[in-house]
């Protein structure tokens, strides 16, 4: 366990060191985590989606505290989340755990996307896959993506995609379960379209990927504008579709729709909501916190998630509420350089 987390650290830290120098936004993030009912337990359990370093994040300083856990850092072999995981046997006190880094986030615009006649690459042909949660040939998958594979290059179809994606969905304020469910199927026949973030996300994965391209969740945090203090209701899902010539390209068809419903935008082809529609394709300069990347069917303990992006943890093998981070008690805050 523990070689797993210094191979882990290492190739974070080479990677950070190979990225330019482009930051848009430094500081400390930390994840506090109490497991207040578990006091009495026998065992208790806590999983948390560790972030790496990648081509638009910088992690460095990762600094991880527990009292009286067995701590590691661990991956689904299925699925590849990574995430630390502590264990508590008896532990007579409140289970309590905090994990901090330092952040360098420095997501673009990418003001160059371009395609190539290249294939695709053997490692994105998962992101063709259905899932149990992500069905992609029936309902408005099979039908939708039918006049969309008729264009030969990705591009033009991936941008067809986000904009049928604009036009049937919308943000949900009503919507309980924190970022949403995030199962396209029910999104689309049973809500109308309605959701939030994960929901929206998932009909252009399951859209997109039925349309021949490969296309990934992302689960993390978005916080704009960009701010010091606490960030626990700043979790958001967003999608990338891999491109030959470019490689993966950001689309955020949620923030679109949220931006709409918070000007009172309507209608998508509205000159204000295109603007957003623009804004929000092909990358932006957000404050960004990637945790993981296409979680889809993480097995946890006793439970399998339709994604996982949020703290789960289990008492006694009971599961606690993980779109409850007041019943929970985990807390995010974020300290912006000055």
């Amino acid at each position: 366990m523990r070689k797993f987390l210094s191979v882990l650290l290492a190739l974070s830290l080479a990677l950070a060191m190979a990225l330019p120098a482009m930051a848009a936004y430094t500081g400390k993030v930390a994840f506090d985590v109490n497991l207040k009912d578990a006091e009495k337990a026998e065992k208790a359990e806590l999983w948390l989606p560790y972030p790496l370093s990648d081509a638009n994040q910088t992690i460095t300083d990762m600094d991880i505290k527990a009292n009286g856990a067995k701590v590691g850092v661990e991956s689904d072999p299925k699925t590849g989340a990574v995430y630390l995981h502590a264990v508590w046997t008896k532990p007579g006190t409140t289970p309590s755990l905090s994990m901090s880094f330092k952040l360098d986030s420095h997501y673009a615009k990418n003001t160059n996307i371009v395609e190539t006649m290249d294939g695709l690459p053997a490692d994105t042909l998962k992101y063709l896959e259905a899932t149990p949660s992500l069905p992609i040939d029936k309902g408005f998958c099979a039908d939708a993506s039918l006049p969309i594979k008729q264009d030969a290059k990705f591009l033009d179809r991936a941008k067809k995609v986000y904009d049928w994606v604009l036009e049937h969905t919308f943000r949900d304020e009503g919507v309980k379960e924190g970022c949403g469910l995030g199962l396209p199927m029910r999104t689309i026949d049973e809500k109308q379209g309605g959701g939030k973030c994960a929901d929206i996300s998932s009909v252009f994965v399951a859209l997109a990927r039925a349309s021949g391209i490969p296309t990934r969740d992302v689960y993390g945090l978005r916080v704009d504008p960009a701010k010091s203090g606490e960030i626990t209701g700043n979790y958001h899902c967003w999608t990338e579709f891999y491109l030959p010539g470019t490689g993966w390209v950001m689309a955020d068809p949620a923030d679109v729709r949220k931006k709409m419903l918070g000007e009172k935008l309507e209608d998508v082809n509205d000159p204000k909501a295109q603007k957003w529609a623009e804004f929000f394709w092909g990358g932006d300069e957000l404050l960004r916190i990637a945790l993981n990347r296409d979680t889809r069917e993480t097995k946890l303990g006793n439970t399998t998630l339709t994604y996982f992006m949020y703290p789960y943890a289990e008492i006694d093998g009971k599961a606690l509420n993980w779109y409850s981070p007041k019943t929970f008690e985990f807390k995010v805050t974020f300290e912006l350089d000055k």
